[in-house]
């Protein structure tokens, strides 16, 4: 058939992180042995990071059906029905380990590549999200490694033309070699253009969108997302791609028109795995073949082989199936957008065969059935054990410790104000940002009428605007201590994260940041968390709708904790004042809803210590969906004007986050020690309202405990018995603790 000649797979499939078993597999699908080009194919749609398979087996427990869901997983994002004709895209992404080797471009293009996801799906991105874990500051490559994230997030996101609203940021020692960079993306777009990542249509072409091919990013997936890392770490750097917000932002506004005006059939984004996953990807959700021509393929090195030109991932590209009638209006519109054009491939009949062809009409360099490449890789079920010293571990509960001398000097101790690093993103792009970073969820404004919004509009509805609220949420220290109950606590947090915006949750996507999958207890762990994160869901009512999984998230050895992210996306029906924010006003009454807790097992107090142990209190579903319907109602009924969860820290920190956020103090009663002060206990709010009778009042009727702790006013935060502190000196802390990175390198 003209292709290159088979190569002896025995000493090449190794190198491109084949096992000696896939490489068997491959021969079998095949029917003889593959050549190089169509084993590099196979490498990187095999790979860890592309087809999941250690964790397949497990994600399939995750819930993702519901009333509300357009779009689950499989496609380039999930998509849910926010009413009104509108609907919403939403996706979370990894870029650990490429920004691990090159901070600055990993953390960029792992915006570029979260915004066409969103965009593929026929979305307008108008938000990102980011959560965000490194080593501790006082290690200088961890120094490095958050300067550069923050700067590529900004860089990007910025140019680029999309706010950055919110995330979070945590620092510990397991991450000191594997910093996560997730990236979340939320888009709008009319519900009836809503388009998937398919090819259909015998006789259709691809047409190749955007940048110029090149060797940046050659075996990203394989070789970055898919391995662990060594002391040689930075001889990786030539795997991570380079970005061009630009570049990307012509890309969006092209592909976006092209959409609206239906010449696209399907459309797929070339992120991991480049020209090779979505060529395959797409003919094989259409159940179609694919021819494709390098020779088409626009390229910035001269001299690239067939396997650079496939497996590249060189960002701002996207691949769009069009009718041949529609190819030159498809042709017109990208060059009025400056964006490169060309036809690169055609679906075919061919039993579902993707082919890779020097030109239309010549050599045959590869010829793989496009389903074996997208669906047919290995599922692993690896074995996985629980730690040897489990029993011992939860045995050793953190009421050994001893108590704190100065309640204060540990609410000091555990302060921390992020606010340094959303100050270099622009969070008020668009003008929807009803609530910027630094409150318990990020909200946004669907569409509001005005003179710029008629009824023509697809998007317009009248009355008060509809809005969405983010919010996204980890805890490695409570999964280290259990996974699977730590994962229901982080679910049930960022549930109530949106409640306190006053949206009610509707559905959630996920990052699971794991350790090497071939560690028995790294696969214990991640089997775990699935099966908190899918109770905690089909009792909240919150179905997954996609997501992603990071694993081999080690450097010389060590596996990073067990740190799954959640994002949970809620609604506004009716958007008429702005939401009360984790502030306080003075001469309030500060009211906490929900259960007494004591337990310090897992609580950020203990973390203190460096003590691990203990057992999480478990979440009470009943209570808290009580709890997240009381909420939604207060804040949206105003009743109150400031509001809080009670999450890391306890109680005693959220009070103190809400009053130097505010300049306000406080003084509260009843707190019985500090194990009451620092619990981290499920199912809490301090709501700090002017009707205090009328919120307990509504707290008992919903079945919600309610107690009245004290006054809001002053200048210290005055906790009966325990603390006593200045609002000056804890605002001092609270700036310290996070100096800029240029500060710490003084």
């Amino acid at each position: 058939m003209g292709r290159v000649d088979a190569v002896d797979a025995e000493h090449i499939h190794r190198a491109l992180g084949l096992t000696d078993d896939e490489a068997e597999s491959i021969a079998a699908i095949l029917g003889r042995q593959p050549n190089h080009l169509e084993l590099a194919m196979y490498a990187v749609m095999w790979s860890e990071h592309c087809s999941y398979k250690s964790s397949r087996v497990h994600l399939r427990r995750l819930p993702s059906q519901g009333d509300r869901v357009l779009v689950g997983p499989g496609e380039n994002a999930g998509v849910i029905d926010a009413g009104g004709g509108i609907a919403v895209a939403i996706r979370i992404e990894s870029h650990n380990h490429p920004s691990a080797i090159e901070p600055y471009q990993g953390a960029a293009t792992g915006v570029g590549g979260i915004l066409r996801d969103i965009f593929t799906m026929g979305a307008r991105p108008i938000a990102v999200m980011d959560a965000l874990r490194f080593g501790p500051l006082s290690d200088p490559r961890s120094r490095w490694i958050f300067d550069g994230v923050v700067r590529g997030i900004s860089g990007y996101g910025n140019s680029v033309g999309v706010p950055t609203v919110g995330g979070e940021l945590a620092f510990d020692d397991c991450y000191a070699g594997n910093p996560l960079v997730n990236v979340l993306c939320v888009g709008i777009m009319p519900k009836d253009r809503l388009v998937l990542g398919r090819a259909s249509g015998e006789g259709n072409l691809a047409v190749l969108l955007g940048s110029r091919t090149g060797r940046d990013g050659i075996g990203g997936v394989s070789v970055l997302a898919s391995a662990g890392f060594d002391e040689e770490g930075s001889a990786k750097r030539p795997s991570v791609q380079v970005g061009d917000p630009f570049e990307e932002k012509r890309l969006i506004e092209a592909c976006l028109e092209l959409l609206s005006e239906g010449l696209v059939v399907g459309i797929q984004d070339l992120g991991g795995a480049g020209l090779t996953c979505a060529t395959s990807e797409t003919a094989s959700r259409g159940g179609v073949g694919m021819d494709v021509s390098l020779e088409e393929v626009p390229r910035r090195q001269p001299g690239m082989e067939p396997f650079e030109v496939m497996t590249s991932e060189s960002q701002e590209r996207m691949l769009a199936i069009v009718a041949p009638g529609d190819a030159d209006r498809v042709l017109e519109v990208c060059r009025r957008w400056e964006v490169r054009a060309s036809v690169i491939g055609k679906v075919t009949g061919d039993g579902g065969a993707l082919r890779v062809l020097d030109r239309f009409g010549g050599e045959v360099l590869a010829e793989v059935p496009a389903v074996s490449l997208h669906e047919a890789a290995p599922l692993y079920r690896r074995p996985a054990a629980p730690p040897a010293d489990l029993d011992a571990r939860r045995s050793d509960g953190a009421a050994r410790l001893a108590p704190p001398t100065d309640c204060g000097a540990d609410i000091l101790a555990l302060l921390v104000d992020p606010s340094w690093v959303y100050r270099q993103y622009d969070h008020q792009l668009f003008l929807n940002t009803v609530v910027a970073p630094g409150s318990d969820a990020a909200v946004l404004k669907l569409k509001a009428p005005g003179v710029n919004a008629t009824s023509a509009d697809p998007l317009y509805r009248p009355g008060p605007p509809s809005a969405i609220a983010l919010s996204t949420d980890g805890n490695g220290r409570w999964c280290s201590v259990d996974p699977r109950v730590g994962t229901e606590l982080l679910v049930a947090e960022s549930a109530l994260n949106v409640a306190c915006a006053g949206a009610t949750p509707v559905a959630l996507v996920n990052c699971l940041n794991f350790g090497n999958p071939e560690h028995p207890e790294v696969m214990w762990q991640l089997s775990e968390s699935i099966d908190g994160m899918a109770e905690a869901c089909r009792r909240l009512g919150t179905p997954v709708v996609g997501g992603n999984v990071s694993l081999y998230n080690e450097s010389n050895g060590r596996d990073i904790d067990p740190t799954p992210v959640v994002a949970v996306l809620g609604l506004i029906d009716r958007l008429e004042r702005r939401p009360a924010t984790a502030t306080l006003e003075p001469e309030c009454r500060l009211v906490l809803l929900g259960p007494p807790a004591d337990s310090l097992d897992g609580s950020a107090w203990a973390g203190l210590r460096r003590h691990r142990g203990g057992a999480l209190v478990p979440v009470d579903y009943d209570l808290h969906n009580r709890l997240l319907g009381l909420v939604v109602s207060l804040v949206g009924e105003a009743l109150a004007v400031g509001i809080h969860d009670v999450s890391d820290g306890g109680l005693g920190v959220a009070l103190a986050e809400m009053s130097v956020r505010s300049g306000v103090g406080f003084r509260v009663e009843g707190v019985d020690g500090h194990g009451a002060l620092f619990s981290e206990g499920p199912s809490r709010v301090v709501v700090c309202t002017s009707q205090p009778s009328q919120v307990i009042d509504r707290a008992h009727e919903a079945g919600v405990p309610a107690v009245d702790l004290g006054v809001t006013g002053g200048h210290r935060l005055v906790v009966e018995g325990l603390v006593d502190l200045a609002v000056e000196e804890a605002t001092a802390a609270w700036r310290a603790a996070l100096a800029t990175p240029a500060a710490l390198a003084h």
